[in-house]
């Protein structure tokens, strides 16, 4: 039989304990302010991240380093372009990087003020994706501004400039044209609605993302002692070009490092876990990885800056 009478133990007041009841949430109550609302929450977890997020969003703003946040097309279709549009007329954003579902989208809201075809309805006739002016219009932008030396970013923002649609304040590049913030956007051929179309150059298509591959790398060199680079629902594509980026920037004898980087996403996924939160800081800086839905984690982010600056 074990004898109990030999078990050692200590006094739990010289324990480290985790969990202090300082760092606990505050009791809800009617009319607060937003400030008090972020102050309430426990400095536990992800509320703590997440307003460590903002810190450093705010920090990196006012030491005029970048804060490049990366999209995936669900972001726009949640409605958030007005939440990324304040953040580049407050002069926080000063990258941004989509994917080619991105520019589809952010065009339709502008042409239309709607985006968002039914998939599955569609596909069945094959109809998914054949919307005429969407293609033609982008395919053409991007064809003539390459011919031009734009990016493929610049090519569609340009094009969006001088056109007539109806609904051009909703767009997200548009107004990261006009307040003179890159746009950079990386496309993988076949995986985009317009590659179906007869209006669609894969040359001039990669010849654009390439050169916005070239700007991507650019800004990161302002990342470096106090940049952020937030990420927003690309599980692949983005966190990819995000890690090739930062390398070729390093290969050409920038020092990038002591910057932030977070993951925003509904799931965790293993390529962001590695290739925005972990990897990139591993020399120097900080990674975080925050789950939940795009609709309220940017929000609550971008107010969270915005209380700040």
């Amino acid at each position: 039989m074990i004898n109990t009478c030999k078990i050692k133990t200590y006094s739990v007041k010289s324990r480290l304990s985790k969990v202090k009841a300082a760092d606990f949430a505050r009791i809800p109550a009617k009319a607060k302010s937003f400030s008090s609302f972020l102050d309430s929450l426990p400095n536990i977890l992800k509320a703590k991240d997440l307003r460590a997020v903002a810190t450093d969003i705010v920090a990196s703003h006012r030491k005029g380093k970048a804060v490049i946040f990366m999209c995936g097309a669900h972001v726009i279709k949640c409605g958030l372009n007005p939440v990324l549009i304040e953040l580049i007329r407050k002069k926080v954003i000063t990258c941004i990087c989509l994917n080619g579902a991105g520019i589809i989208h952010d065009f339709e809201l502008a042409f239309q003020g709607k985006t968002s075809e039914d998939v599955a309805e569609n596909l069945k006739n094959g109809s998914f994706g054949m919307g005429r002016e969407t293609a033609d219009f982008l395919n053409c932008a991007v064809k003539e501004g390459v011919k031009k030396g734009f990016g493929l970013g610049y090519s569609v923002a340009n094009a969006m400039a001088g056109a007539k649609l109806a609904h051009k304040e909703l767009s997200l590049i548009y107004n990261a044209y006009k307040h003179k913030v890159p746009v950079c956007v990386f496309v993988g051929i076949g995986s985009d609605i317009i590659h179906q179309h007869r209006s669609f150059d894969a040359g001039s298509t990669g010849e654009g993302s390439l050169r916005d591959f070239h700007i991507l790398v650019e800004n990161i060199r302002s990342l470096n002692k106090g940049g952020v680079v937030a990420n927003f629902g690309s599980a692949v594509f983005l966190p990819e070009v995000f890690l090739k980026a930062l390398n070729l920037c390093r290969n050409l004898g920038n020092k990038v490092k002591d910057f932030t980087t977070a993951n925003f996403d509904m799931v965790y996924h293993y390529r962001p876990a590695q290739n925005v939160v972990s990897r990139p800081v591993m020399s120097g800086g900080k990674g975080y990885y925050i789950i939940g839905h795009h609709e309220i984690m940017l929000p609550l982010l971008a107010q969270a800056v915005i209380e700040k600056i």
